[in-house]
């Protein structure tokens, strides 16, 4: 079993995350502002409180860490909309940091489907209404893809489609060339899914699927 550090564990994936993670057996370091404690974890589950754009505090929590899952998030908002991100990038500069100088090598981040070169696999309607709504953060989110792939990390760019609360079972795909790539739907449980088993048990390196149902 593997002993994970899931960053941005408070949120909707990274909640997903930890409970599924924990539930397959692995250990767990769920890095938050909040560190919310998870009722029933046990002692195999351990919050800290930390900004991920800490590279100090990053860098502390990767103590015995097999591999990283960072999935930080912005609540939706007028802020998000109309003025620049950088959480995304500068919490990535901060992990990659942490992770180069301590040793650790897996990474798996969560960006979305319309970040990097996915753009383009978006339809016309799509770009506009995407741009609009979510432009100003997945400007970031391309940030921090471009820093992802600049790394020597073993990493993998994971970008799930429109994400929904559904209850998951992994009734997915994960669509890997760009030919494949199109919009769709999935509930962050099946994306917690996909990120643990990356990071536990790595099959897909230096690579950025899609995953839609």
């Amino acid at each position: 079993m593997a002993h994970l550090l899931i960053i941005g564990a408070s949120g909707g994936i990274g909640r997903h995350a930890v409970r599924i993670a924990l539930q397959e057996g692995h250990r767990v370091r769920g890095l938050s502002r909040s560190a919310k404690p998870i009722d029933g974890a046990g002692p195999e589950f351990e919050p800290v409180a930390a900004d991920a754009t800490d590279a100090e505090a990053v860098a502390r929590a990767l103590d015995g860490i097999d591999g990283v899952i960072l999935t930080v998030g912005l609540k939706p908002s007028l802020r998000r909309t109309l003025l620049p991100v950088s959480l995304f990038s500068d919490s990535t500069r901060a992990v990659i940091a942490a992770m180069e100088a301590t040793g650790v090598r897996r990474l798996v981040a969560v960006t979305g489907f319309g970040a990097g070169d996915s753009q383009a696999a978006l339809s016309l309607p799509e770009r506009l209404a995407h741009r609009l709504a979510l432009g100003r953060a997945y400007d970031d989110k391309t940030r921090q893809e471009e820093l992802i792939r600049a790394s020597t990390l073993d990493w993998l760019i994971v970008r799930p489609t429109i994400l929904t609360h559904g209850r998951g079972g992994g009734r997915y795909r994960v669509l890997r060339t760009q030919a494949e790539w199109r919009n769709g739907l999935i509930p962050r449980a099946d994306v917690a899914s996909f990120v643990v088993r990356e990071a536990a048990a790595p099959t897909l390196v230096q690579e950025t699927p899609v995953l839609a149902r």
